[in-house]
């Protein structure tokens, strides 16, 4: 007893020590969250006068939010100060609640100073930036003349409507040039006139439109090299095509394989003669699908020439094996409608529902195989119920020979007798009609 008693004691003493510790916690985080708002104040009225309201709004609207939540926490540890005694558990429950208000008003006040921080960085660059744009648009107005020299020897090789994503280029990024360098301009005056956020925008402008303009530029030069990789890609592509237009000889024959070769020589003889202007691009695209297509109108033969489709007149035999089965599953079941079960009557519901769809599969080429595995599916679903139906039947009628489970006089035979036969003819039917097909 004296142990479990000094053991409690301990555990109490742990307790107590751990609710110091929180409520010592609690104190400084409300009193480093309170230094926190008055130093964010100050840093939000500077970044107001070098950025203006709009850049700054976030912080000013964060700002505002911790100092509303923040006098939750001042509520809370007033009240665990106050005449009023509290019980341990309410003062664990309003420093928990402290620590936690302050610790959220800290990483929110980190993350909107953290973002502010880069706006007033750059703002104080400003100078440098502009010194850059400026630099960067000499750079590039001396790489013009290049391009223009570049897409005029292009042009003489390529056709127009490969050149056409190009041929603007040059002057497109001369235009865009001459606005970067009338953004900084503006910028530069807005900054001296103290309209730190209409100068920001101006500097982002001239620095996206530098950027812009040196993409532009490096598109003519990707665009020679990316011509030769397709003009080198082409001329490999059509001595594949040649290949396989030799290959189609010895495939299959079928319409689908005459047609993707009647359509591949023709993309061989559109293709530009040498020494004049094309388009690799186009040309590439154009017998790149053509070859691809023969390639699978000549599997598709090879398929079907190993695979060959089954006749009309043997999926009709194979929907007609199917009525007749479902007819006779269908009638055992609606004869003994108290005596089946589910089962039974699932198979049959799945069977008809697949019946359904025979008819519109049957004339088409394409859907033909898919037809016969149908029907045949529903021939076993069928099968299905009806030994399903048959057990349910036997299962449910009394053991009672006067009832016709027994054999009857004259020789006759009962209703599962009878069921047994039909089924055991269909087998026999089936069977015969596989050695027939």
């Amino acid at each position: 007893m004296a142990g479990f008693w000094g053991r409690r004691k301990r555990e109490q003493e742990e307790l107590a020590a751990q609710d110091a510790d929180l409520a010592r916690r609690a104190e400084q985080a409300l009193v480093g969250a309170d230094e926190r708002i008055r130093t964010t104040a100050d840093e939000l009225a500077f970044a107001e006068a070098e950025l203006g309201e709009s850049l700054t709004a976030d912080l000013k609207a964060a700002l505002t939010s911790v100092r509303t939540h923040l006098r939750e926490a001042f509520q809370l540890h007033q009240l665990n100060h106050d005449e009023i005694p509290d019980t341990d558990e309410e003062l664990r429950t309003r420093n928990a609640r402290i620590l936690q208000l302050c610790e959220w008003a800290e990483d929110l006040l980190d993350e909107k100073t953290a973002v502010l921080a880069e706006s007033v960085a750059k703002v104080r660059r400003a100078p440098e930036i502009i010194a850059q744009v400026r630099a960067e648009a000499a750079a590039l107005s001396a790489r013009i003349p290049q391009t223009d020299e570049t897409v005029s020897r292009l042009s003489a090789r390529y056709s127009e409507s490969a050149m056409h994503q190009i041929t603007a280029s040059a002057a497109e990024a001369e235009q865009l040039i001459r606005f970067a360098t009338h953004s900084a301009d503006i910028s530069e005056r807005r900054r001296a006139a103290k309209q730190n956020e209409e100068a920001n925008l101006a500097l982002e402008t001239a620095t996206e439109a530098t950027r812009r303009a040196a993409a532009l530029l490096d598109a003519v030069e990707d665009f020679e090299i990316e011509a030769l990789r397709a003009e080198s890609t082409l001329a490999e592509v059509i001595a594949d095509s040649r290949g396989d237009l030799l290959a189609a000889r010895h495939a299959p024959s079928a319409p689908a394989v005459a047609d993707a070769v009647a359509a591949l020589q023709a993309a061989l003889a559109s293709l530009t003669p040498s020494g004049q202007p094309n388009d690799p691009f186009a040309e590439l695209s154009r017998l790149r699908a053509a070859n691809s297509a023969l390639d699978e109108a000549i599997a598709k033969a090879r398929h079907r020439a190993e695979n060959p489709l089954p006749s009309v007149a043997q999926v009709q035999h194979a929907i007609d094996d199917a009525d007749r089965q479902l007819g006779v599953a269908r009638g055992l079941i609606a004869g003994h409608r108290g005596w089946i079960g589910a089962d039974a009557r699932t198979r049959l519901a799945e069977a008809e529902r697949l019946r359904v769809d025979l008819t519109d599969l049957l004339p088409a080429e394409d859907t033909r195989e898919a037809a016969l595995m149908q029907a045949r599916r529903v021939a076993h679903l069928a099968s299905e119920a009806l030994q399903l139906a048959q057990r349910d039947i036997d299962s449910s009628r009394p053991q009672d020979q006067d009832w016709g489970g027994g054999p009857r006089r004259g020789g006759g035979m009962g209703g599962g007798d009878l069921a047994s036969g039909i089924l055991g003819g269909l087998v026999i039917g089936s069977i015969l009609d596989g050695i027939f097909d």
